[in-house]
């Protein structure tokens, strides 16, 4: 199970991975993988065919993209999101609803209102997902890919027969203030689901949580978004559930400069050496 949180979240699960994969735990084979919003780009990565070892060289090699000037074509285009505005943002719908459904309808309402770009956001948006994605197709074995539907504020779960192509399911899951367009319909992040998603892994015997910010969530406890009810009800019907939070080592990045791509290098190095570190308590996952 691959949960979210920008992209640190995603450096640190892709370097975890492969700190885990140099000591013998290949986690990237197993039967059934979950992502939600960034964790969703880590499991079409783990599964493209890509090894871990080179999907964490890359971020190790990564530079930080320019600064846009603040004139020129740069400036006619909609601003990057930031970890900041987006918080407040989100804070606001969350504090503004009554239960996680409202939070989801409110989170839709909101998403459409800020489309306004007839669809060229989306356009960009899957240009973007798609350049990160060794493997532009689903792979043999089970993936599920979570999502919102913003027109009627259902969950949403993507998988290789939902009709719906790799890099679109994942676009979905990823999309931040604004709905991204798959045909006529529009789709939210996978996070507004219930958080980390791990209630899908229900049934599974063994279930290995990866959850960047550390099971941590802005929605009320009665609300039942967190990761700790999720884990109580996998456990209360016989499952085996292992989660991994960053320690120390990934640094100070997992908060609201999650987006900022200078986090990656770091978080993914702090990643490689525990998944190093935990390959002995892990093993029994792979």
């Amino acid at each position: 199970m691959l949960a979210g949180a920008g992209a640190a979240g995603n450096a640190w699960q892709l370097g975890l991975i492969a700190g885990l994969s140099a000591a013998g735990v290949d986690l990237h084979a197993a039967d059934l993988i979950i992502g939600t919003s960034a964790g969703s780009t880590v499991a079409a990565q783990i599964t493209s065919g890509t090894h871990p070892s080179d999907l964490y060289a890359a971020i190790i090699a990564e530079t930080p993209p320019p600064t846009p000037r603040s004139t020129g074509t740069d400036a006619r285009r909609a601003p990057r999101l930031s970890g900041p505005a987006y918080m407040e943002w989100s804070d606001a719908i969350i504090a503004s609803a009554k239960d996680a459904s409202d939070m989801r309808r409110r989170f839709a309402m909101a998403a459409l209102e800020r489309d306004t770009s007839d669809g060229a956001d989306g356009a960009r948006w899957r240009s973007t997902v798609a350049a990160r994605l060794p493997n532009h197709h689903w792979p043999r074995q089970r993936v599920l890919i979570t999502a919102v539907d913003a027109h009627t504020a259902e969950p949403v779960v993507f998988d290789r027969d939902s009709g719906i192509e790799l890099v679109d399911a994942v676009a979905a899951s990823t999309s931040p203030m604004t709905p991204y367009p798959i045909g006529e319909k529009r789709y939210l992040n996978g996070a507004y689901r219930r958080g980390s998603n791990a209630d899908l892994a229900a049934g599974y015997a063994r279930v290995l949580v990866l959850d960047p910010f550390s099971g941590r969530t802005r929605q009320p406890l009665e609300w039942g978004m967190d990761l700790a009810t999720q884990v109580d009800e996998l456990r209360a019907a016989g499952s085996t559930v292992e989660t991994v939070f960053p320690d120390a080592g990934s640094g100070d990045v997992f908060n609201a400069n999650a987006l900022d791509p200078s986090t990656r290098p770091p978080a993914a190095r702090g990643g490689y050496v525990q998944g190093r570190a935990m390959a002995g308590q892990l093993g029994e996952f792979a």
